[in-house]
């Protein structure tokens, strides 16, 4: 070590720089986000709660997703992974949808956000509320890329709005009787059968 070097002080010595990886940040907050959510419902759950699972600032949070409701809708499998699930011919749709929830639910469905939050509706109704509109409204938006470009879907684009309520009312139901209330004929049903079910309603309900 020579004179100059032994003469820096280290309090000099300029700030190492933290690695930075936003991608690796946002999947760390939503991971941590979904368990939370799962484990302690929306109305409980904190910013930063979810931020001390992911290892990351608050700050970090509301830089990434702006707010408790957006981070929500970004931590439900089928919410975030609708646009590439319903990605696809129109007309297989119903297909698509019904395969993806049913997979998802019957993988994990202790810990998807959105059977915390079919389970807090009963004691927080504004709050699940306001989160089912907001994911109406996306899938909406979803929904109408994909089938406002066919013949059929444009003849009924004025009721898409409903149709989206209906298919979303359809898939909570299926969800609140298979994974809460376990009742049958829906809780013993083989996960085969149950697809090829829900894929015929939803077929009537988009195309009619």
């Amino acid at each position: 070590m020579n004179d100059a070097e032994r003469d820096v002080d280290p309090a000099e010595e300029p700030p190492r720089r933290r690695r930075r990886d936003p991608e690796a940040h946002r999947a760390a907050i939503i991971e941590a986000a979904r368990h939370t959510f799962a484990e302690r419902g929306y109305a409980r759950t904190t910013l930063r709660e979810i931020a001390r699972r992911a290892g990351v600032t608050h700050g970090l949070i509301t830089r990434h997703f702006a707010s408790k409701e957006r981070l929500f809708l970004q931590a439900v499998p089928g919410n975030r992974d609708l646009q590439r699930v319903a990605a696809g011919d129109p007309e297989a749709l119903p297909e698509r949808i019904a395969h993806a929830f049913v997979r998802r639910l019957e993988a994990d469905a202790v810990n998807d956000p959105l059977i915390a939050l079919v389970r807090s509706a009963a004691s927080d109704e504004r709050a699940a509320a306001h989160l089912l509109a907001a994911m109406q409204e996306e899938s909406a938006v979803v929904y109408r890329s994909v089938l406002a470009p066919s013949a059929a879907a444009s003849a009924r684009d004025d009721d898409l709005d409903a149709r989206v309520a209906l298919v979303g009312a359809q898939m909570i139901g299926v969800a609140f009787s298979r994974y809460i209330a376990r009742t049958d004929p829906l809780a013993s049903m083989p996960p085969d059968r149950l697809t090829e079910h829900l894929t015929r309603i939803l077929r009537q309900i988009l195309f009619g």
